[in-house]
């Protein structure tokens, strides 16, 4: 092997959300990282990404001596997802945004096609053994929200006659404010999120999906990428789709990027170079049909950003976060795969270090759920480690 191929490693980013993130783009630079993921938050959901917010966004993070070559995320908006009549003005409105990104200088724009919810967890400060805080998914605590505060019509019928049982269990045990808790835990709005509800307005947003199902949820999808990929490829950028996270129907909402055998449909369905994945170790790796290492060899060429972190499944549904290196996602044959892949690519894959635990000086400030600082920066420092030992492995 060359030497440039031996030295292939990847791009080590942070995500941050703007000039109001608690976390500071010298912060992120000090823990390691070399580029920052971002986008223009600030920018209503179908409205036009300006060259000159993207030029002074880039400005920002270029004097802090970062760079910016991945937008997470540029939204989706819901009317093109449920091709709604304003579908042909918002898909005019994501190509000129691409445009824009691609003069600006990003090559990657991640997205997603998740209905109404972004990445959604029922405890964002659940406590590890250590005492550090993990995000945490319970799909009892799901249904405790869906039946018996939200009050879905139906709901019953998507959870088992235990899960309901356990529901209404621990909903009768919370107070007003446990309660409260959970919906705004819930719905309220996550970093990154697209949306922020309430639960009136929440349970009447499911209603405008009611006619919308898996298979049309599907098709609308590949609609999107027909009409907005032919333009990506123009300008060189690559979209990379997230995964569903968690990567099953909630609230009666179709999820449709779940597994390998969803985007491997997707890619066969919209064969476009720029029609791109971005592989959350996370997101897949909440269900155990996902074999992660395998995914990466078998995608290997539509990966264009990596999300590295791991969940430890439990029972019944529920999920936590797990410490980088640890849970289920066997990240050792996981990096080993994306190793191979740069070594075969000639490239490096920017990568980023996702969820990681609030500890240390973190604990009781202000943070982003899943985004302060520390525990990024462990689970960072943790991934470049592995990382150069495989690849002195395996380049002898």
């Amino acid at each position: 092997m060359t030497g440039a191929t031996t030295n292939m490693l990847m791009t080590q980013t942070m995500r941050w959300f703007g000039p109001n993130d608690p976390v500071s783009l010298q912060g992120i630079r000090q823990a390691g990282a070399s580029e920052v993921v971002t986008a223009l938050h600030e920018v209503p959901n179908g409205e036009v990404w300006t060259l000159d917010a993207i030029r002074a966004r880039r400005a920002v993070i270029e004097t802090a001596g970062l760079g910016w070559t991945v937008v997470e995320s540029l939204p989706v908006h819901e009317d093109i997802k449920r091709r709604g009549p304003d579908w042909d003005r918002l898909i005019d409105h994501y190509r000129t945004s691409l445009r824009n990104l691609a003069a600006g200088g990003v090559t990657t724009v991640t997205y997603n096609f998740m209905p109404l919810l972004d990445w959604t967890r029922t405890d964002l400060a659940w406590a590890m053994p250590d005492g550090a805080l993990a995000l945490r998914f319970e799909l009892e605590m799901v249904a405790a929200y869906d039946v018996h505060i939200l009050g879905r019509p139906g709901a019953e019928a998507d959870y088992s006659a235990a899960t309901l049982e356990a529901a209404a269990r621990r909903f009768h045990a919370m107070d007003e404010d446990a309660r409260r808790l959970l919906s705004r835990t819930i719905i309220a709005g996550l970093p990154g999120s697209e949306e922020s509800f309430t639960d009136a307005n929440f349970l009447s947003a499911i209603g405008t999906y009611d006619e919308i199902d898996a298979a049309q949820l599907r098709a609308n999808h590949i609609a999107f990428l027909e009409a907005v990929c032919p333009v990506a490829e123009e300008a060189g950028v690559q979209l990379v789709v997230h995964p569903d996270d968690p990567p099953f129907a909630i609230f009666g909402l179709p999820r449709v990027v779940s597994t390998e055998a969803d985007v491997a449909d997707l890619f066969a369905k919209v064969p476009s170079a720029a029609n791109g994945l971005c592989f959350c170790t996370g997101s897949f790796g909440v269900r155990a049909d996902n074999d992660l290492p395998g995914m990466v060899e078998r995608l290997a060429d539509r990966i264009g950003f990596l999300h590295l972190r791991s969940v430890q499944r439990e029972t019944n549904g529920a999920f936590h976060e797990a410490p980088h290196l640890e849970g289920d996602a066997n990240m050792t044959a996981v990096v080993a795969q994306v190793v191979q892949l740069q070594q075969r690519l000639g490239r490096s894959l920017p990568m980023r270090p996702d969820h990681g635990h609030q500890m240390l000086d973190d604990l009781g400030r202000r943070n982003n759920p899943g985004y302060s600082l520390l525990g990024r920066m462990r689970g960072l420092a943790e991934l470049r480690g592995l990382e150069r030992g495989i690849a002195a492995t395996l380049n002898g």
